[in-house]
């Protein structure tokens, strides 16, 4: 641990996560709420703590998020990638756990884009043949 405050950016789908992570009693905001108020659904929490709970330092940092864009799941999976590259960012250790648990690795999926002629990005009309 040669560091005591470190910045980390992580992404998924269109959210853009920044966690500033800094030594301290376990605390985790995001954009000034606690996690419960922020997410409201349990599987958001569970998702955004992943990287945290995994490393065994989730009880000796305190974790400061601000998150923009997307919606509930891809923030979720934004913060879990920040948290886990400031991690790293804090300790070198926690390189192979955090890389094991696939927390490093941005989920690089977007939405396919609608084409012309289709009512979804893949969803055509119905065929008659007469």
């Amino acid at each position: 641990m040669t560091q005591t405050r470190v910045y980390a950016t992580g992404r998924r789908k269109t959210a853009a996560a920044r966690a500033f992570l800094s030594s301290g009693s376990g605390q985790l905001t995001v954009n000034g709420k606690s996690m419960e108020d922020y997410f409201g659904r349990e599987m958001a929490r569970v998702i955004a703590r992943q990287s945290l709970d995994g490393s065994g330092l989730a009880d000796s940092v305190d974790v400061r998020v601000t998150v923009r864009g997307g919606g509930n799941g891809g923030q979720a999976g934004a913060i879990r990638h920040a948290i886990a590259r400031a991690l790293v960012a804090y300790d070198e250790a926690q390189r192979g756990i955090q890389r094991k648990g696939g927390f490093l690795t941005r989920d690089a999926r977007e939405v396919e884009r609608k084409k012309v002629g289709l009512h979804k990005a893949r969803k055509r009309p119905q065929f008659s043949k007469r």
